[in-house]
């Protein structure tokens, strides 16, 4: 879920296009309005690496969506859409912050820092039967098996 620049419906370049306010956006079924959420982009850190920090960079440094202040990034910005006065580009840009949002960008940053968070669920046994129920394996899952080491 995340906020969007509608509800509107623009012509773009002689093609009509629907925006959405908040809504459910994904991949393969959710609708493609062309909004962005920062922070889904944040909660990939650990899956792509390579890809993420880049476009983190690119959200501060370029995009300027992070906050004046300290609340973390917009909720969500469109670059198709026409932009809002004072954006650093003829974007929209979500005039909101949602504090939820920033819950999965403080855990996976972290996680890219030190693993912690990864460590914690490896020490879960009612994780790792879960995932196995579910039909994951893998190395990673291999390492729920060993036994965590006691902290020092």
């Amino acid at each position: 879920m995340s906020d969007g620049p509608g509800p509107c419906t623009l012509k773009l370049k002689g093609i009509e296009r629907r925006f959405l306010s908040y809504a459910a956006r994904g991949v393969p079924y959710g609708p493609d309005d062309g909004t962005l959420a920062p922070w889904a982009v944040v909660a990939s850190l650990p899956f792509a690496p390579e890809i993420v920090r880049p476009t983190i960079s690119f959200c501060i440094h370029q995009a300027k969506l992070k906050a004046a202040k300290a609340y973390g990034f917009k909720a969500a910005f469109n670059p198709t859409h026409q932009g809002t006065a004072g954006s650093a580009f003829d974007w929209w840009i979500s005039p909101s912050h949602f504090g939820l949002d920033e819950g999965p960008v403080v855990l996976m940053i972290e996680n890219e820092r030190s693993g912690l968070v990864w460590r914690l669920m490896r020490s879960c046994s009612h994780s790792r039967s879960g995932l196995q129920r579910a039909g994951f394996e893998g190395d990673w899952l291999r390492e729920f098996d060993q036994e965590p080491t006691p902290a020092a």
